[in-house]
């Protein structure tokens, strides 16, 4: 039964999709003729424009693979997580806060770094700028910028196919957690390698970030989290490590899970009804500003993923406070009569709301 519901659902979204074809390459012409409110011409790179000729390969689905080291880490991981919330009692307020900071700073390395940055180049960097992000990305531990962006694009122009790496049409644990615990689909190895990536490869930092990932992970997620609380006020180095490192991790890491999982089957579709990218609240607070999923699915070029600005966006924030010091230029943004016009024209009719 799970099954057929799945098969319904995806030839549901797939109808869909053909339905809004013909409206979509409308919207794409008009936006290379529409400049934004900043002076910019929003023009979205190929990579985040969804693939309406793709099509999912018929006959029965290739057996699931499961990784069993990735199912193991991730158990040992949440298991150490909840540990660490128990020793939240026991922690100094300075730790407490250490720990919030490393969650705002790695959350950072992939909100404004390795998705609005690298994924969809939604604004350009100064090299401080993008030394300061790539560290930040380590300090998150979800694989180097180089893949996370080359997934991010599959995922955006195959969203809820077959070559999405974590497709929510096979439900919200696989959109969660699960994909990561399976070996990928035959079509997302696939789509993966047809990207073109030379943007990424030509960019020294995340280049060097690859070369060097594992030491850099060790460094920022681990070594400095821990290493700072015990020796700047002689927290104890076991707390020290399981609440900024280990539970500030996991954190991080289901934060950004949840704008795969929850972010794709709950809220509402005031640009877009026809694909399953949601507005979400809860998610938008958790993932510091990632949860205008409907939005950012409709217009993924625009920097501030919302045409609300700042507003419960940190990340947008951040950006903008880093273009106010010069380390950042070039933000993209969509006009406000082109966002009004798609939503009227394409929405659920729900209010648009920050």
């Amino acid at each position: 039964m799970c099954a057929l519901r799945n098969a319904e659902k995806r030839r549901s979204h797939t109808g869909e999709h053909r339905h809004q074809t013909a409206a979509t390459m409308t919207e794409a012409s008009d936006m290379k003729q529409r400049v934004s409110s900043n002076g910019n011409v929003p023009e979205a790179p190929i990579e985040d424009v969804f693939d309406h000729s793709y099509k999912e390969k018929e006959g029965p689905k290739p057996p699931r693979t499961i990784v069993w080291r990735n199912v193991v880490s991730m158990t040992v991981l949440h298991l150490g997580a909840a540990y660490g919330v128990c020793l939240i009692p026991s922690a100094s307020p300075l730790t407490l806060l250490w720990s919030v900071f490393c969650f705002l700073i790695s959350a950072l390395g992939v909100t404004a770094g390795a998705h609005r940055l690298w994924s969809h180049r939604s604004y350009k960097a100064s090299l401080p700028l993008k030394i300061f992000l790539g560290l930040a990305n380590s300090m998150s531990f979800q694989n180097d910028i180089y893949e996370w962006a080359r997934d991010h694009r599959v995922h955006h122009k195959y969203s809820e196919t077959d070559a999405d790496p974590h497709n929510a049409v096979r439900g919200f644990f696989f959109a969660h957690i699960g994909w990561l615990m399976v070996r990928k689909h035959p079509d997302v190895i696939e789509k993966g390698k047809k990207l073109e990536l030379n943007d990424l490869t030509s960019d020294k930092v995340v280049m060097f970030q690859r070369k060097h990932y594992k030491l850099s992970v060790l460094l920022m997620c681990f070594f400095v989290p821990m290493s700072v609380p015990w020796y700047l006020w002689g927290e104890s180095l076991w707390v020290a490590y399981f609440i900024p490192s280990v539970l500030r991790y996991t954190l991080v890491l289901n934060a950004t899970w949840l704008v795969n999982s929850a972010a794709h089957m709950w809220g509402n579709r005031p640009y877009d009804k026809s694909i399953n990218p949601r507005e979400n609240k809860f998610v938008t607070f958790s993932a510091i500003g990632e949860g205008f999923h409907n939005y950012h699915h409709t217009f993924p070029f625009d920097y501030a993923t919302s045409e609300f600005g700042c507003k419960l966006n940190l990340t947008t924030c951040f950006i903008d406070a880093m273009c106010f010091l010069g380390l950042a230029t070039d933000p993209k943004r969509v006009s406000h009569e082109l966002v009004a016009a798609r939503s009227q024209r394409t929405g659920d009719g729900s209010p648009r709301s920050g």
